[in-house]
């Protein structure tokens, strides 16, 4: 059962968690340390969750049969075989436990009447740089306060975010309002957002699965441009490994506008439907929901392809909807000069495309 083996703090997890719980309550009086029982002991059941599937997927990291199809998710996208080795886990490691519900990328919500607490798991974010065995993948968990309207809970409701690399050994976390905290390789880490603001010395990364390739390239060819020689363009395969690298320093910036795309124009829309066999795959909120709680925590500029808060986005999507866009930037300056290459790129998608619904 999940309890006997949730229960310890013995070898690196059991440090770990230690070391968390030492700098988010060490400063606390004792009545605000029993209020915060109960997160902690969520804190600990989290990231042994994310070690266990760790554990499961990463020998198969690379192999053959890892890319064999087994299925469709529950958001559309492609379910392999190294994802459902992934979920299985998840699955035998929360049975039983009635006060966690929990939501996945393939199994979709599974919730108990008296669930108390709800993870949002996306148990191999990068299933792809998984399957070819590459390091840009990750387990990623937020915790949420679970109620039965679950459908009025928002990304701004996400009070603990966990991300675990897969091949490597990185953990990141955070809880709302309490900092975030780094280890690589058992170690603390300082956050280490880039102060860059030159948009030709970016270092940035954005995503192709799922969006039309064309459009997409025309929104963002400025900035592939401006960039190509004295920074960087990166599709890492993952927004969760994606924005971890913009904690690190080694991005300067996380792009995703396909939504934005997707929403203000219908003949657009309808390609990402051609190319999602069906459905729209921007990211869900299982896709960056841990993510941006952590970056929002070490400072980093978070927001929609708008320059929105994702706050109110639903966490939990249905039918079919509930995708956003996401901005991650390791400054405002860099923050705002990014919107402005996203308008100037989503005008030329309209002189293409179209004009946007509503519009004279």
């Amino acid at each position: 059962m999940y309890r006997a083996w949730g229960g310890g703090y013995a070898g690196p997890v059991g440090d770990l968690y230690c070391f968390m719980l030492s700098q988010w309550l060490g400063q606390m009086t004792l009545t605000e340390l029993e209020q915060e029982k109960e997160l902690s002991e969520l804190l600990e059941t989290v990231l042994e969750l994310c070690e266990e599937v760790r554990a499961v997927v990463r020998p198969n990291l690379g192999k053959a049969a890892s890319k064999s199809l087994s299925g469709t998710g529950a958001s559309g996208d492609a379910t392999f075989a190294i994802d459902e080795l992934a979920e299985s886990r998840v699955e035998e490691l929360l049975d039983g436990r009635d006060d966690i519900a929990y939501y996945t990328e393939d199994r979709g919500l599974v919730a108990q009447p008296d669930a108390r607490h709800l993870l949002v798991i996306d148990p191999i974010d990068g299933t792809r740089p998984a399957a070819a065995g590459l390091e840009s993948c990750c387990v990623s968990v937020a915790a949420a306060p679970y109620c039965p309207d679950h459908d009025s809970l928002t990304l701004g409701d996400v009070h603990l975010g966990v991300v675990r690399e897969i091949k490597n050994d990185a953990v990141f976390t955070a809880v709302r309002g309490g900092g975030a905290h780094v280890r690589i390789e058992g170690e603390p880490v300082e956050p280490n957002l880039s102060t860059k603001a030159v948009l030709n010395e970016l270092f940035w990364t954005a995503g192709y699965r799922g969006r039309p390739a064309e459009p997409l390239t025309l929104v963002l060819s400025e900035l592939i441009d401006a960039s190509s020689v004295d920074g960087g363009y990166f599709d890492l395969g993952s927004a969760t490994f994606s924005i971890t690298r913009v904690i690190k320093g080694e991005m300067d910036a996380y792009v995703d506008v396909g939504q934005r795309m997707a929403d203000e124009f219908e003949s657009v829309r309808r390609l990402f439907l051609e190319v999602g066999h069906g459905a729209i795959l921007n990211n869900y909120p299982y896709d960056v929901a841990a993510a941006a709680l952590i970056a929002s925590e070490c400072g980093a500029v978070v927001s929609d392809a708008y320059g929105g808060s994702l706050d109110a986005c639903p966490l939990i999507p249905s039918g079919g909807g509930g995708q956003v866009s996401t901005l991650v930037c390791a400054n405002a300056a860099l923050h705002a000069g990014i919107l402005r290459q996203l308008d100037r790129g989503m005008g030329r998608l309209e002189d293409r495309y179209g004009t946007p619904p509503g519009a004279a």
